[in-house]
């Protein structure tokens, strides 16, 4: 059974008939199909084409662009109680020079391109709206794992997303280690 497709075209094809009268009549070869693509909204060729849709990202109910517009003390009140302690305690200096030195780097980058890496060991610092968009060097214990910023990821702390240990993939077991490996036999 073929299920009907929904199409935003109506696809007409029409085959040509094997008499010469007809050939004759509209200059066509005899049997060849003539496809005819017509649009149903009437829409131009140009408007047809497919567009690329984002999603809008809200943040507890806000949106995106709100957020950026929002104080500081406006944002704390929809972070969870962890981080709105931490606000209202204040940001240190380090965390204050780590947003002006992404907003430098926002600022110096060309239109379309990414932003320079910043490198930080700030694993406990909050992302909020401004530093969306923004590439970071994020300190794991022995290297920089570089992290851009989404919209999902504000109101986290930088380090959920640089991990320190290296998952463990679990392989053979030693000699000794447990009483069946006795029962393995030595290379």
């Amino acid at each position: 059974m073929v299920s009907p497709v929904k199409s935003r075209f109506k696809i007409i094809i029409i085959l040509v008939p094997k008499t010469s009268l007809f050939k004759k009549a509209h200059g066509l070869e005899a049997g060849s199909p003539v496809f005819s693509v017509c649009a149903e909204d009437g829409r131009g060729d140009e408007e047809i084409k497919k567009r690329r849709t984002f999603r809008k990202y809200f943040y507890r109910g806000v949106d995106l662009d709100q957020l950026l517009d929002m104080s500081v003390d406006q944002l704390a009140e929809l972070y969870s109680a962890r981080k709105r302690r931490r606000i209202r305690r204040g940001l240190g200096t380090k965390h204050k020079t780590l947003l002006q030195k992404l907003r430098k780097s926002k600022k110096n980058c060309p239109i379309g391109e990414k932003p320079a890496v910043v490198k930080t060991h700030l694993r406990n610092m909050i992302i909020f709206p401004e530093m969306v968009g923004s590439v970071v060097g994020i300190y794991n214990g022995k290297t920089f794992n570089q992290v851009e910023i989404r919209p999902e990821m504000i109101g986290h702390y930088l380090g959920e997303f640089s991990i320190t240990y290296k998952p463990v993939k679990h392989g053979r077991p030693g000699i000794g280690a447990t009483h069946s490996s006795r029962f393995i036999p030595l290379k």
